[in-house]
This record gives structure tokens, C-alpha cells and sequence, in this order.
């Protein structure tokens, strides 16, 4: 058990001797323990004092059993530990109590008394067990809605760069003359489909193609030569076309020397 948690312990049996064999029993035991002489007694103590680590409770009372005022006891507070004492019940009387008052342990009278406290420290040590699962599922609860919190937020996110990244394209395709865009590495990483119809034949696709083997020599010659912040343009003939190209380079996500290539038809 947790040190700063006060244990208290509630016993209900008809018969009052009972009751005072039972806390003599706990009287060397820093518990709080509680007594009743009737299930609804019992009842009305936990609504007052507050639920209890455990409760013993008589088999056999008048007007509310055992069993009646534990299964009260189970939907209320289902966390407290709750024990039979009895010394009528048979076999089948103790396996109805167990499955109808979800009852931990069922004890005989007479009882001995040292079997009796390892059973109460068995009982406080599953509440604590219980207890601590119960606050793991918590934080386990917790941060799962946090972490659906952060992965709905980076799915926005993604959905609208994804939306911000296809206006692009097509704007990039509604442009009149084709663009490339080449990063500090020299990968081939966008570009219009003016591009992609001008260099079809690039094995792999243009995109993700490193510029010196999908570009011809003359503009590789024009990106390594090219400052930042400069432009160079000449004219370039292929197979009977001519083409106007234009290579300048800028900055991108505060990166220099990112290029970008645009070539216009001279037809």
C-alpha cells in the first residue's frame, strides 16, 4: 500500500462480539477499522466515511446477507476488497457469493487469527495492485488521446501541404514555358509537365534523376558555372526544335544554390 494512504477496513456482522474479535485482531495495525451491525448500516458508513480498502462481511444477516450487501457494496465501489465470514454456507451457498458479490475471499468461522491478517494483507496488497493498474491505464489512456491529438494535427498538416503541393504542380503544368527545379545536390526534385514531355527518354523518370545524367552537357556546363543570384540563358537545339533556356538559382528554405531551369519554345 501506498505509505500517505490511510487504510481503513470495514467489518458488518450481526452479532457484536464479532465485531470486537475482529478488530482486537488489528489492534497492533496502524488500519482504521470500521464497524456495522447490518448490511445497510455498512452502507450508510461508506456513503458518510468514504469507500474503503476492504470490507468483511457476516454470511448470514437479517434483512440484507452477506451477499446482498456486497454485491450493494460492488456496484457502488467496485474497487474496495470484499470478504465473506461464515460458518453455514455450503459448497454451493460459497460459490453463489463468490460469482454474486465478486467477493475476493471466503473465510469459515472460527476463523484463526493469524490466517485471517495474511488474508487482509493479501486483500490490501491486491487493491494497491489494482489501484496502480488503474492509474497505468489512465496515463496509458492519456497519452494515447495525446498522441491522436499530434498525429491528427500532423495529418492536417500533411493533407494541406499535400493540397499546397498540388495547387503548385498545377500551376507549375499551367505555366507556357517548362520548369525545373534542381536541389543543392543536383536532384531533379519538381518541375512542370512541359519538363517531362521534353525529357521523356530519361530512363527512370525525370523526377528524382540526378541533373547530370538526365540533362544534356550545355546545361550542366550553365549550372556549374552559375553564381548565386546570376542567370545565364542561351539557346538550345534538339532533333530541330529550338528552345529559349533560362538557369538561375535561389534560395529555398534559407538553402542557397537551389536551381531552377526554364525552357520556352522558339517554334
Amino acid at each position: 500500500m501506498e505509505p500517505l494512504e490511510k487504510i481503513a477496513i470495514l467489518c458488518v456482522d450481526d452479532e457484536k462480539n464479532v465485531l470486537r474479535s475482529l478488530e482486537r485482531i488489528f489492534l497492533d495495525d496502524d488500519y482504521e477499522i470500521l464497524t456495522a451491525t447490518s448490511g445497510e448500516e455498512g452502507l450508510s458508513i461508506l456513503e458518510n466515511h468514504g469507500p474503503c480498502q476492504v470490507v468483511i462481511s457476516d454470511y448470514r444477516m437479517p434483512v440484507m446477507d452477506g451477499v446482498e450487501f456486497l454485491r450493494a457494496v460492488y456496484e457502488r465501489w467496485p474497487d474496495t476488497v470484499r470478504i465473506v465470514l461464515s460458518g453455514y454456507a455450503d459448497a454451493a451457498s460459497i460459490v453463489a457469493a463468490i460469482n454474486d458479490g465478486h467477493i475476493y475471499k471466503f473465510i469459515p468461522k472460527p476463523w484463526n487469527d493469524d490466517e485471517l491478517r495474511v488474508t487482509i494483507g493479501n486483500a490490501l496488497e491486491r487493491y494497491s495492485l489494482q489501484k496502480r493498474n488503474r492509474e497505468l491505464m489512465t496515463e496509458l489512456a492519456r497519452a494515447n488521446e495525446e498522441l491522436e491529438r499530434k498525429v491528427q494535427k500532423r495529418t492536417a498538416e500533411l493533407e494541406l501541404r499535400n493540397q499546397a503541393l498540388t495547387f503548385s504542380q498545377c500551376m507549375l503544368d499551367a505555366l507556357p514555358v517548362a520548369v525545373m527545379g534542381i536541389d543543392t545536390v543536383g536532384m531533379i526534385v519538381q518541375g512542370s509537365r512541359g519538363a517531362v514531355q521534353i525529357f521523356n527518354k530519361v530512363e527512370g523518370g525525370l523526377f528524382g534523376s540526378d541533373r547530370r545524367e538526365a540533362l544534356p552537357e550545355e546545361f550542366n556546363q550553365a549550372i556549374d558555372a552559375i553564381g548565386e543570384g546570376q542567370v545565364s540563358r542561351f539557346v538550345w537545339d534538339r532533333d530541330g526544335d529550338r528552345y529559349d533556356v533560362r538557369i538561375g538559382t535561389m534560395r529555398c528554405f534559407d538553402q542557397p544554390g537551389v536551381v531552377i531551369v526554364m525552357i520556352g519554345s522558339l517554334q
